[in-house]
């Protein structure tokens, strides 16, 4: 089965041979050297690149162990390998496992018929600031776990189908060939427990396991309810936690958003123009490695579905922030939440995520926040029914969610 990751790929075409480094980052095994080889290969073979003009060093493959510790030899058999004058195609899988490999990769910058592309698979290598290794001479492409359309192309499920099981397992990819509902759950608790727990505390030496392990059920069961690492900190300090410090805390809160577990939203006051520093919302990468966090309990839809419209507004290029709307009634004022202010180039969306419209109170209940924004920028609501798009009365866009997630362009009507 081949799934097609058209979004990154169209990145990595639009960036081919543009003189820098072009680093593939993403949470482990969300498909990063897949993306690389078979996919882009093939491309390249197709625009009638030669396949010795392609060069591909599987670092983690017990052939290529004599480089891990002599990054000089491992630029040699590179250079070895470039004979002509053309351009050359070179993936380095795996690179963290060479000691001292941004020496090679910014050395081989100096070959003007050289195209990188490097990508790994731990902590490090992960980092969100990994880009500074190069100094200034990389650019990311971020890899994510399956959008739903991505899952649905593949799953050989109806829409609806599909979107129980996204809703539930997620979309790392692997997950699409396993069979039973028990393969799925057991994959996704070891992939936590066994590689990203492992990368993140070899990384940082974490002596505490078990306060990174609950303070990662923390965020799993508030997705899409405001926290901030002083009220984590409460948390724990009411569980009998008293030797955990707040600066602990928030240096665990870093390490999962390094290794792009969860990603932090932070809230933007719309009338008054500026970031409000706590609390903040955080969403998971993936929604079946969230889900196995609490054993598939707590699997309410409409903060699953939150999340899942996060996570594809994202994908999208959209930066996406949580939005305060504040509203006087008489003389009190009122803070009101607008779920995401999604902002690209000049560009801005308000989106909102509801269950449903099932009444006109509920209507006006769910279009509250966003008919109290003055400015022109469209305003949405996505909501859980398969429904054909419509406008409320004051000119709000209803968008089911499947449809939302299958096609980009609905938010242009």
């Amino acid at each position: 089965m081949e799934i097609e990751r058209r979004h990154y790929l169209q990145q990595l075409i639009d960036k081919k041979d543009d003189g820098m480094v072009k680093v593939v980052t993403g949470i482990r095994r969300c498909g990063k050297s897949y993306l690389l080889d078979p996919l882009y290969r093939k491309y390249l073979l197709a625009e009638g690149v030669p396949s010795d003009h392609i060069i591909k060093f599987e670092l983690d493959r017990a052939i290529n162990r004599k480089y891990h510790g002599n990054a000089e030899l491992l630029e040699r058999d590179i250079l070895s390998l470039i004979i002509d004058s053309d351009p050359y195609y070179l993936i380095l899988d795996e690179i963290q496992l060479v000691e001292g490999f941004e020496f090679v990769v910014c050395g081989l910058l100096h070959e003007p018929n050289i195209d990188i592309y490097v990508t790994g698979s731990n902590s490090r290598f992960l980092s969100s600031d990994i880009i500074t290794e190069f100094r200034g001479r990389g650019e990311q492409i971020h890899v994510n776990p399956l959008s739903f359309s991505e899952f649905y192309a593949v799953a050989g499920l109806d829409k609806t189908e599909a979107w129980n099981e996204y809703l539930t397992y997620g979309g790392m990819p692997l997950i699409v060939s396993k069979k039973s509902d028990n393969e799925k759950a057991a994959y996704l608790k070891d992939l936590f427990e066994q590689t990203y727990f492992r990368d993140i505390t070899e990384r940082h030496g974490i002596k505490r396991s078990d306060v990174m392990d609950t303070l990662v059920n923390i965020l799993a069961s508030s997705v899409g309810s405001l926290t901030n690492p002083q009220k984590i900190f409460e948390t724990f300090k009411s569980n009998g936690e008293k030797e955990l410090s707040l600066n602990t805390v928030i240096s665990y809160l870093s390490f999962a958003e390094d290794a792009f577990i969860v990603k932090k939203a932070l809230r933007y006051d719309i009338k008054g123009r500026k970031y409000i520093n706590t609390p903040q919302k955080y969403y998971f990468a993936d929604l079946g490695l969230r889900n196995a966090r609490l054993n598939f309990r707590q699997q309410e839809e409409s903060h699953l579905m939150e999340n899942a419209i996060f996570n594809e507004l994202v994908m999208r290029g959209y930066n996406v922030d949580v939005g305060v709307v504040e509203i006087r009634e008489g003389s009190k004022r009122i803070q009101t939440e607008v779920d995401f202010v999604c902002n690209l180039g000049g560009n801005r969306y308000y989106v909102q995520s509801a269950l449903n419209l099932s009444s006109p109170e509920k209507t006006i209940q769910e279009s509250r926040s966003l008919n109290h924004i003055s400015d022109s920028f469209k305003k949405i609501i996505v909501v859980k029914d398969r429904i054909k798009p419509w406008r409320t009365e004051d000119g709000i866009l209803v968008l089911g969610i499947i449809d939302f997630l299958l096609d980009e362009t609905l938010m242009e009507r």
